[in-house]
C-alpha cells in the first residue's frame, strides 16, 4: 500500500494540520517507507513461532497472598466522624449530575 500526495493533504486537512507541498512530499516519502516496512513484516511466515509475553525468558516475582493490614473498621469510624454526611458506613456527597 502506498499513499498519494492528495491523500496526505486530505489526512492533514482532517487532522487540522496546515502543511505545505514540500512538507507533504517529505511526509509522503516517510509514510510510504513505513507502509513498505509493514508489508515486509507481514510477509514473514510466523506460523511456527509461539507467542511471547516478554522478549526475555523472565518470570514475575510473586509475593505471598496474605493479609497485611488489620481490620480498618475503627479507623473508618474515626474518618467518618469528621465527614459532613455518612449513612450505613458510606460517605454521602451532593448530587452533581441531574
Amino acid at each position: 500500500m502506498s499513499l498519494t500526495l492528495e491523500q496526505v493533504h486530505r489526512v492533514a486537512h482532517l487532522a487540522r494540520i496546515e502543511i505545505s507541498d514540500a512538507e507533504a512530499r517529505s511526509t509522503l516519502g516517510h509514510l510510504n517507507e513505513i507502509f513498505a516496512l509493514i508489508e515486509e513484516m507481514q510477509a514473514v511466515d510466523t506460523q511456527s513461532v509461539a507467542p511471547m509475553a516478554h522478549a526475555q525468558d523472565l518470570a514475575q516475582r510473586l509475593r505471598a497472598d496474605r493479609v497485611t493490614e488489620s481490620d480498618q473498621i475503627a479507623q473508618r469510624a474515626a474518618f467518618q466522624a469528621i465527614a459532613p454526611e455518612t449513612e450505613a458506613g458510606l460517605y454521602l456527597v451532593p448530587k452533581v449530575i441531574e
